[in-house]
């Protein structure tokens, strides 16, 4: 860390841990750069560094004192607030980065993504300049030649939708954010996988969303269940992943896709399908939007997973009516989405470069499968779902053991773990299981600790 970063990081820790109080005025510029054996200039760059941050305020001709203003501590949030803010620890650790073995993490490793060339035409001058970057808003639908490639996408999955049905986002996840804004209000219930997507559980608290699990089995989701909690509870919708499931890497089978529809119909809710890994799975798996065609089912899908985090371009498909009031949504919420980057995502299909890419990735998870599923039963770890073709696994520890004592114990290592309480609706609930990436399941560093740990 550079000297600046380090002072910054002490100060700002003086700050969080009371010790520097709010009002308080700092040394001068020289004094502190005396004080932590710094140039004054560098000094100076560490102070204008905690003010951008908020944590200091400048007042000229007098100095440097601590913000006034700080952000709320946790026991002064609004309980939804701190519930949906505790939720995220898992995402920041895999943005953050600290641990050398990252079997938690939900990315695979920089070396399973391909280096685009960006600047290469996808064979005709228009594409070429549809590279160039614009300086206005961008369709709030989203670049029409990628949504026209989108719906080609999804007839060969067999969903039928026009480029109009089709909305460009910012991400899958802005685009489970826009249906949960447009079909939920304050108090109503919404139907989740459980286990399952853990940020879709932050966002849905966050607006004050009552979340119902539905238990989540090999073949999908557990009928009995469905049907108890709709009746129940009359929820407004059921977020679900058919495929590849987050996290316990299993897919629905056609039968229970059948009566999951069936369901919807009877007790009247909305079925989100979230799909981020179609673009390496077969077009025939069996999809909920393929058999409702877009009736009950909002079909999300992303570029996220399978091309690039960074570029964040998603999209959803509805039927008429809902997909135009969720771009309406989307156009009072952001305006609009990178036309740019839509671009660029464009050029990269258009050009054949995303095809061979998705040969390449899906020849990777295919191996890395392979291989992860011996070396965790090596160790003790059963796997009770049969792998989907995603990144992920569901490892089950011995009945009764603690999933979070072992990642806390497994930090220690620097190997970063997502126990299964993590994807669980229901705070406080274990499960003796652990999401894998399968990118690091053979890691040396982490068998060896998983077989120690696991023969206690």
């Amino acid at each position: 860390m550079s000297r600046v970063g380090t002072i910054v990081e002490q100060i700002a820790g003086l700050i969080a841990r009371g010790a520097l109080k709010p009002g308080q005025r700092l040394p001068s510029v020289r004094a502190g750069a005396v004080e932590h054996g710094v140039s004054k200039n560098t000094m100076a760059d560490a102070y204008d560094r905690l003010v951008a941050m908020g944590h200091l305020q400048a007042r000229p001709g007098s100095g440097y004192y601590v913000a006034v203003t700080r952000a709320l501590s946790s026991a002064q949030r609004s309980r939804h607030v701190a519930q949906a803010i505790d939720t995220v620890s898992l995402l920041r650790e895999q943005l953050v980065q600290h641990y050398e073995v990252r079997v938690g993490d939900g990315r695979p490793p920089p070396s399973w993504m391909e280096r685009f060339d960006l600047g290469r035409p996808a064979g005709n001058a228009k594409a070429l300049r549809d590279t160039d970057i614009g300086h206005g808003y961008g369709n709030p639908w989203g670049y029409k030649p990628l949504r026209e490639r989108i719906a080609v996408a999804l007839a060969e999955r067999g969903i039928q939708a026009g480029a109009e049905q089709v909305l460009l986002t910012h991400g899958a996840n802005h685009a489970l954010d826009l249906v949960a804004r447009q079909l939920l209000e304050p108090g109503d219930v919404a139907l989740v996988d459980s286990p399952g997507y853990y940020p879709l559980f932050g966002k849905l608290r966050f607006s004050n969303v009552k979340l119902v699990g539905v238990r989540r089995r090999a073949d999908g989701p557990d009928l009995d269940d469905l049907a108890q909690k709709a009746a129940a509870f009359k929820p407004k919708v059921f977020f679900t992943q058919s495929l590849a499931h987050n996290p316990t890497g299993g897919s629905l089978t056609l039968p229970v896709g059948h009566r999951v529809l069936q369901a919807a119909a009877q007790y009247g809710f909305y079925i989100v399908e979230d799909d981020p890994f179609a673009d390496i799975l077969p077009a025939a798996s069996p999809r909920l939007a393929t058999l409702d065609q877009l009736e009950r089912v909002i079909y999300v899908g992303t570029f996220s997973k399978t091309l690039s985090a960074s570029l964040r371009v998603g999209y959803l498909a509805a039927n008429n009516a809902l997909a135009g009031a969720l771009c309406d949504l989307k156009m009072l919420t952001l305006v609009s989405t990178s036309d740019y980057v839509e671009r660029l995502v464009f050029n990269l299909i258009a050009s054949g470069q995303y095809l061979k890419h998705q040969r390449r990735l899906k020849a990777h998870v295919e191996r890395a499968t392979r291989e992860a599923l011996p070396a965790l039963k090596s160790v003790g770890l059963a796997l009770p779902y049969a792998p989907g073709g995603g990144f992920y696994l569901w490892a089950r520890l011995k009945p009764g053991q603690d999933e979070l004592a072992l990642a806390s114990e497994a930090s220690d290592a620097s190997i970063f773990l997502a126990p299964g309480a993590i994807f669980m609706p229901e705070r406080g609930q274990l499960t003796s299981a652990l999401r894998v990436n399968i990118a690091y399941a053979t890691d040396p560093r982490f068998l060896a600790f998983m077989k120690r740990r696991l023969a206690r």
